[in-house]
Formats: C-alpha cells, structure tokens, sequence
C-alpha cells in the first residue's frame, strides 16, 4: 500500500512539474490578465488640486490643530 502511495505521490510531482514548465499552455498568472486596467490608471499630470473652502472643510481634521471636542452626554452611575 506504500509502495502506491509513494508512487503516486511522484506521478502528482511530474503532473505539477510539467504544468508549471508550461506543458500544457501558460499559466494564467504569466500574463496580464486584465489589461483593460492598464487604460485606467491615474495620470499624475492630469490631476490638479484647489484649496477647500470653509463650507468644505468643516469635517476635515486639521493637522497641529487642537483635537476636538467629543460630543458625549455623562451621567453619574446610580447605585
């Protein structure tokens, strides 16, 4: 029963190996699967940035800025 065992082990080594090799055509990770995504891609020179306005801004964190308030209710816990 070992012997079956083992022998089949090597048959699933020599399939692997041949797949891998390109035996049996490439793998469908060798290329570009989806090359649609190539056209897609953000052009830098394309983007451009402006200044939010106070009407704009009033969620935005501001970085050195003190942090803000939490608006939280307290009560004391009856015992």
């Amino acid at each position: 029963m070992l012997r079956w065992l083992i022998a089949l082990l090597i048959l699933a080594n020599l399939l692997m190996f041949t797949v891998m090799r390109g035996m049996f055509g490439p793998l469908p990770a060798a290329g570009a699967r989806e090359p649609h995504h190539l056209l897609q891609q953000v052009h830098p020179e394309a983007l451009a940035t402006r200044a939010l306005g106070p009407d704009e801004a009033f969620d935005q964190p501001r970085v050195g800025g003190p942090a803000p308030a939490a608006n939280v209710q307290s009560t004391p816990i009856g015992q």
